[in-house]
């Protein structure tokens, strides 16, 4: 059960490790792009090019589902970003229970956005987590992690393509220590949970009194969705690119301090500065910080 790239990418190695895979979920067909066009999810992709039985129904609770997985009995289920949270029943059917890839050290990070909310942080280090599905969210007992380093100007949207391998990998080692009799069952220390919501662009706007570290953290977080935002020099822009100066500064945060082929130069909080290597202006191209000031100057 799943539903973006993330999950597909699972699908794909489940499939090359000789799992026998009796059908998969995904989420309904929904528009996308200008024309708004109803186009199949990675995931369902992946399943019709493996000749596999796809589902996607609108409802869990309504016993449809619970009808079509007894029919297809499967011994296990594993769910990677399906998008939906299964009900008790479904998660009883199977004799070896339901599964979960989650995109983060557990227990931090439950929820729906646990890549960008780690980036967004500051961390240093994340990873995936394998875990047994229980009713609350992301709260059941682990089974296996892995661990990785988070690059200084890593996007959330790079991070994800990095953790999708990493999340299969460790899922087709759940399903066969599972197989085998041999997974682990480790409870989670739910006093160090946190939470992770999903993104929204009311988020976008820098806030620019923070540390230059944070303000460069939020450009990569929001990447690729909803993208961080700025006012400068009375013009909007999405901002995707920045470096740190290491100036001080004493100019008040969201001062522009230069603005020249290198760049635009922000004052941010606790007395730092940030360079803007690469933007987009309302209505514009995406494009080098300092290209586009060849065309429009700005005050400083």
């Amino acid at each position: 059960m799943g539903t973006p790239d993330f999950a597909a990418c699972s699908l794909r190695a489940l499939l090359d490790a000789g799992a026998d895979v009796a059908g998969v979920f995904c989420q309904p067909d929904r528009p996308q792009g200008r024309g708004h066009k109803l186009l199949p999810c990675a995931v369902k992709q992946t399943a019709l090019e493996a000749g596999l039985p796809v589902y996607q129904p609108e409802k869990l609770r309504d016993g449809t589902v619970l009808e079509i997985l007894r029919s297809l009995a499967p011994e296990l289920i594993a769910v990677v970003a399906y998008g939906r949270i299964l009900p008790d029943d479904i998660l009883a059917l199977p004799k070896y229970g339901c599964v979960n890839v989650h995109g983060s050290l557990l227990p931090k990070y439950r929820g729906s956005a646990p890549i960008q909310r780690s980036v967004l942080a500051g961390d240093v280090i994340t990873g995936v987590t394998t875990m047994y599905l229980s009713s609350g969210m992301d709260e059941g007992d682990m089974i296996f992690s892995e661990q990785t380093a988070i690059g200084e100007t890593e996007t959330s949207g790079e991070l994800f393509d990095r953790l999708a391998p990493m999340g299969a990998e460790l899922l087709v080692r759940t399903v066969r220590a599972i197989q085998a009799g041999t997974a682990p069952r480790m409870p989670q220390d739910h006093s160090q949970a946190t939470y992770a919501p999903p993104l929204s662009k009311e988020e976008s706007p820098i806030d620019w009194s923070r540390p230059a570290r944070m303000v460069l953290k939020h450009i990569y977080g929001m990447q690729p969705w909803p993208c961080a935002t700025a006012n400068l020099g009375g013009t909007d822009f999405k901002i995707f690119a920045a470096a740190y100066t290491y100036r001080p500064t004493s100019k008040a945060p969201g001062t522009v301090l230069a603005a020249g082929k290198a760049g635009i130069e922000v004052a941010c909080g606790g007395g730092e500065s940030l360079l803007i290597t690469e933007l987009q202006a309302a209505g514009g191209k995406r494009m080098d910080a300092g290209a586009y000031l060849l065309g429009h100057p700005m005050e400083v």
